[in-house]
């Protein structure tokens, strides 16, 4: 398929539209560029809810950008039991993990109707090494994994249930506004029940939770959207500024 068609397939009108734009801030490369540059046209397709991106143990040949709708990664043990190890959104880098032995460590499974660019390691490679800067975003996006990484254990260490949620519901914010987006409106794409796998805690734990925090003024909650009300506390009871209770 032609360019100019993915472009009109995808809406794809300015390069702040572009997937790869918040992956090559501040070199600001765009589509078209980055597709002269690789020597190819990048794949695009849309995915359906539940439909899985990768599966843990496959060779590592592309990552992954979504252009919009969110992911879960999930790690299953050898007795068939599922943890929720990582949320993606859109703009974000998925896959990255795999890099260190090129095999992806964990299932990708979209959270909702997503659609994604997919970017061949070989063409990533090229432009790269074509572009500096775009070799210090790559770096800045591994970075970024491994800090949400650290920022995951960090919660599971957290003895009360509550200031896992509040880290949690900051650490999205926080998210929100380094891709460029509202810190206070939380799209909570994924289930109660995923919320819950990341953090360890049982489903009524996590409903009794953010309805804690509604009470309390923090949070306002309507089905999957969330608004953070009072993003101060919301910080300081992620960071044990507040007692929590569980």
């Amino acid at each position: 398929m032609a360019t100019a068609e993915l472009k009109q397939l995808f809406g794809q009108r300015r390069c702040d539209e572009c997937v790869l734009h918040p992956l090559c801030k501040p070199a600001v490369v765009g589509i078209e560029e980055f597709e002269r540059l690789a020597g190819s046209v990048l794949s695009r397709r849309p995915m359906e809810r539940d439909s899985v991106l990768f599966r843990a143990g496959e060779t590592l040949r592309s990552v992954f950008i979504s252009q919009n709708g969110s992911f879960k990664t999930v790690a299953v043990n050898e007795a068939g039991d599922e943890q929720v190890i990582g949320f993606y959104f859109p703009g974000e880098l998925i896959g990255l993990e795999g890099l260190g032995d090129g095999r992806f460590r964990a299932d990708a499974v979209a959270l909702e109707l997503a659609h994604v660019c997919e970017v061949p390691l070989p063409a990533l490679e090229r432009v790269a090494a074509q572009r500096p800067d775009l070799q210090r975003q790559l770096i800045r996006a591994m970075g970024a994994g491994m800090a949400r990484h650290q920022d995951h254990l960090e919660m599971l260490g957290r003895k009360q249930a509550q200031e896992r949620l509040a880290m949690f519901l900051h650490g999205l914010s926080e998210r929100q506004e380094r891709l460029g987006r509202d810190p206070l409106q939380l799209h909570l794409a994924m289930s109660r029940s995923d919320i819950g796998s990341y953090l360890s805690l049982v489903i009524e734990t996590v409903s009794r939770g953010l309805s804690k925090l509604q009470d309390e003024g923090i949070i306002a909650v309507k089905g999957r959207h969330l608004r953070v009300l009072d993003p101060r506390r919301l910080a300081d009871l992620a960071h044990g500024g507040e007692a929590a209770a569980g």
